[in-house]
């Protein structure tokens, strides 16, 4: 059985159509670690056996200064963009370092390329051992049973799902048309292809029936291949298809195989899709165990990944909008925005650190965001990473993410956890104004404010002294008291400036003062008596829905 996650398994499964060999003789036995994209700027550690994304490398000298560096680094390959630089200086470096260099084929992608590594390599399995056999294959390893199925039709073919996206391709695509070509290299269906394909009812057969469809050529040029399909079923439901370019019709042998394949495809469709739910159940329970700081704590940092290294805890939520209906618990758009966010959130903090870990626990989704070096600066740059996400998801205004502090051991993290939520109540206190990254120096007050609340709520307490008569004068006289003294308290004293807010001129500010400090028996001149009154004006909100308990003595 070829290894699980070995560079001679992408290679054998992605090369030449996507991936070929320039320098270097690629170990086949070590897993692989990860795919990280090389930064110039930014050097982070890498995992053991990572393949290493050289984004904008083309020149030879550069590559070949490169190499020396991933090869200390354990890196098990380098893929730039094709045609790869040929030259003694880059073969000889790349044998001594142990780095193969592979070409990424022209036309394609570096985000597919990335989203094809993950899917193949499984990268984030969490506490995972070895995968039971389906009919012979790998559980889940679709691109085996792909090259399989290709092997007993004598055909290149794709593994589909619902939407026309390519789940596994097999070898020898090099021998398929033009539209085979684009398919594979853009991981989905052309839209005009699946349009034509539509139009002729291709669909609709193939998810009618049981048996394989016959597929003329679809008129775009003279390469065009004919196709046959299945539906792959699970039950009623349809989970996908499989498409085989063919040049004739294939043989009852042969559609009696394709048949049979498709049952075992579905069987391997589940066990992704079921694997995938147990992973993220088991990386959820790993996350939150950590996080509570318990007596299992310390063993789920370390099935993580994440043991004896100091991180910072991200808090990812979403924010209500004011005046919006809030929704249930089982509002299922907002669950499915949360959990794609926190797919999201999980895809980008890996792309910054290949060891992070996130899941979505309750409504929240929490990220352990390890730290390389100095940790004294963490939160700003735990802060700037936070910012870098929330700026490519910026159309959904409704999310928002605090940043915890660091926590240098398990002992730290639960703490970390703690005030991660401290900021994440005044997150989402502001409706979506102000910033949406922020650190608990940033809204110290804010969360103070808001233990106060709830402290004054658990014990029923309500408005008292000066306020109190001031909050009762205007409810019954239509007053502004409560509104000028706010205002007043807000300006610091600055009549000009709070007379502006409420749009009244600067005497009749002057007047409402003198009245409020009669009416409610408040000596503006004591700083005791502001502090009171402002602490009380915040407790209770500006609104004071809350300040319908009066308290009696103050009547």
């Amino acid at each position: 059985m070829r290894p699980r996650a070995g560079l001679g398994r992408v290679l054998d499964d992605l090369g030449s159509t996507l991936l070929t060999l320039g320098h270097g003789q690629p170990q086949r036995g070590a897993e692989i670690g990860g795919v990280v994209i090389h930064d110039p700027a930014d050097r982070p550690d890498l995992p053991p056996h990572a393949l290493v994304l050289g984004v904008g490398l083309r020149d030879a000298e550069e590559i070949t200064a490169l190499l020396p560096e991933l090869g200390r680094q354990q890196v098990a390959a380098l893929i730039v963009r094709a045609p790869v630089p040929h030259g003694d200086a880059v073969a000889a470096a790349a044998e001594e370092s142990g780095v193969a260099v592979l070409g990424l084929t022209p036309g394609a992608s570096w985000t597919q390329l990335v989203a094809i590594l993950r899917s193949l390599l499984a990268e984030g399995d969490v506490g995972v051992v070895d995968a039971e056999s389906l009919g012979g294959i790998p559980s889940g390893d679709l691109f085996a049973l792909a090259n399989a199925v290709s092997a007993l039709l004598d055909a290149p073919i794709t593994v589909e799902d619902r939407s026309s996206r390519v789940l596994a391709f097999s070898g020898r695509q090099d021998e398929a048309d033009q539209s085979r070509i684009e398919t594979i290299l853009g991981r989905q269906v052309p839209e005009k292809y699946t349009r034509m394909l539509a139009e002729r009812g291709v669909f609709r057969r193939l998810y009618r029936d049981d048996e394989p469809v016959w597929i003329d050529p679809l008129p775009l040029g003279r390469d065009e291949q004919p196709r046959v399909a299945v539906a792959v079923r699970a039950g009623d439901e349809v989970l996908g298809s499989i498409w085989a370019a063919v040049r004739e019709p294939l043989s009852q042998d042969r559609l009696r195989a394709l048949r049979d394949a498709a049952k075992l495809v579905a069987l391997h469709m589940l066990r992704i899709r079921a694997g995938a739910d147990v992973e993220r159940r088991l990386r959820t329970d790993l996350l939150s165990t950590a996080l509570e700081g318990g007596a299992g704590a310390r063993d789920a940092l370390s099935r993580l990944g994440l043991a004896h290294q100091p991180v910072v805890v991200l808090a990812l939520t979403t924010i209500q909008q004011p005046g919006s209906m809030q929704p249930g618990p089982s509002d299922a758009g907002l669950a499915t925005e949360r959990q794609q966010l926190s797919d999201g959130f999980a895809m980008h903090l890996s792309a910054v650190h290949a060891r992070s870990a996130a899941a979505l626990v309750g409504d929240v989704a929490y990220g352990l965001l390890p730290l390389s070096g100095d940790a004294a600066d963490g939160e700003d740059r735990a802060a700037r990473i936070a910012a870098e996400f929330l700026g490519r998801v910026g159309h959904r205004d409704r999310a928002a993410i605090a940043v915890g502090p660091v926590a240098r051991d398990v002992a730290e993290l639960a703490y970390a956890r703690t005030t991660a939520d401290r900021v994440v109540r005044v997150l989402r206190s502001r409706h979506g104004s102000g910033p949406r990254v922020a650190r608990l120096g940033d809204v110290t007050v804010e969360a103070l404010v808001l233990e106060l609340r709830d402290l004054v709520t658990a014990r029923g307490d309500g408005l008292t002294g000066a306020v109190a008569k001031l909050w009762e004068y205007d409810k019954e006289h239509n007053g502004r008291m409560v509104e000028t003294l706010h205002a007043w308290l807000d300006a610091f004293g600055d009549v000009t400036v709070a007379s502006a807010s409420l749009h009244v001129h600067p005497n009749t500010l002057r007047y409402r003062l003198r009245r409020l400090s009669a009416l409610g028996g408040l000596d503006l001149d004591d700083a005791d008596a502001r502090f009171a009154a402002m602490l009380q004006l915040r407790i209770f909100d500006r609104p004071l829905a809350s300040a319908a308990r009066v308290a009696p003595e103050d009547r």
